[in-house]
């Protein structure tokens, strides 16, 4: 059985990188299609699947969240996972990309679902915004948020995988956002003003391979608090190096329904991973002083003799 994707809005669905990846089907929400037409689309997509994996901002609206757990509650179905994560949009849409292009991989559709929260670390997002007045989902100090009253203020903001915040022309702003240690390939989406900072600046400080634009995503001005901003994602490109990344992680079996999964926690029925039991060691143990070989010896000197104690971390050869 393969496994189909799913996301909640059509920017969360970016162009793929080659013509082998697969699309995302666009849920549509409640006020748009009704209860009937919701049930019955899912139970083609779970007949020609057999698992679906719907991805959606966790700011989505609370209807639209319900239609999602109402539909999986009815079709009575372990095989639909929903994964809300915290990301901006723009890298919504890139971890959604990079689900696809691991969907045409030999991986259980439970190892696919925990990819998600696997691959988010590897996702450096952030926006330039010309102001931070009212950015909720990065922390911002009283200083930045004064100066964004002043005229031409322009900031640098990192919300994933660590929140940073610099603000552009200073002194500070020379040092820039941490950046990746590996490859990748940087997305921009500019909204009004363009940035030149997120295109030629930063591409050169963090050597990204390949600088990419697209539509900015609608959601992008709520989720950043101000509509001038430019959205960046740098992210792994390469199939191939997703691949070994999550093959690398130890696998386990659901104790809930079964799936092979990665991390602590299914991605389909919710149920945790037993923590792991502790090391055993073996406890300490007293040996008798081997028996004398000679005649017997005279008095004990004052020095008591004790016997040997095995070390617990084990015998020592």
């Amino acid at each position: 059985m393969s496994t189909a994707l799913a996301v909640t809005s059509p920017d969360h669905l970016l162009a793929p990188p080659d013509r082998h990846t697969p699309r995302a089907h666009v849920l549509s929400p409640p006020d748009e299609q009704p209860l009937a037409a919701a049930l019955a689309q899912t139970q083609d997509l779970l007949e020609q699947h057999g698992y679906l994996v719907t991805v959606y901002p966790a700011t989505l609206p609370i209807r639209f969240r319900h239609r999602l757990h109402t539909v999986r509650s009815l079709l009575e179905s372990r095989r639909i996972a929903l994964l809300p994560v915290e990301l901006p949009p723009l890298a919504t849409g890139i971890l959604v990309r990079q689900l696809r292009q691991l969907s045409l991989c030999d991986f259980a559709p439970g190892v696919l679902g925990a990819a998600a929260r696997l691959l988010t670390h590897y996702l450096y997002a952030g926006a330039v915004l010309g102001s931070v007045a009212r950015l909720e989902r990065v922390p911002v100090d009283v200083t930045s948020h004064a100066r964004s009253w002043l005229p031409g203020s322009r900031f640098a903001v990192l919300a994933a995988p660590a929140p940073e915040l610099i603000r552009l022309g200073t002194p500070e702003a020379d040092k820039g956002l941490t950046g990746p240690q590996f490859a990748t390939r940087l997305t921009v989406a500019h909204g009004q003003p363009a940035s030149e900072w997120a295109t030629h600046t930063l591409p050169a400080r963090w050597r990204v391979g390949q600088v990419h634009e697209v539509p900015l995503p609608r959601d992008s001005a709520a989720w950043w608090g101000t509509a001038r901003l430019t959205e960046f994602v740098a992210a792994i490109p390469d199939v191939s190096v997703l691949y070994q990344l999550v093959a690398s992680v130890r696998r386990d079996v659901c104790p809930g329904c079964g799936l092979e999964l990665i991390g602590d926690r299914c991605a389909f029925c919710a149920t945790p991973l037993p923590p792991a039991p502790p090391a055993r060691t073996a406890p300490p143990t007293r040996t008798a002083p081997p028996a004398p070989s000679g005649p017997p010896a005279g008095p004990p000197s004052s020095a008591t003799c004790e016997p040997v104690v095995a070390d617990p971390r084990g015998i020592r050869p």
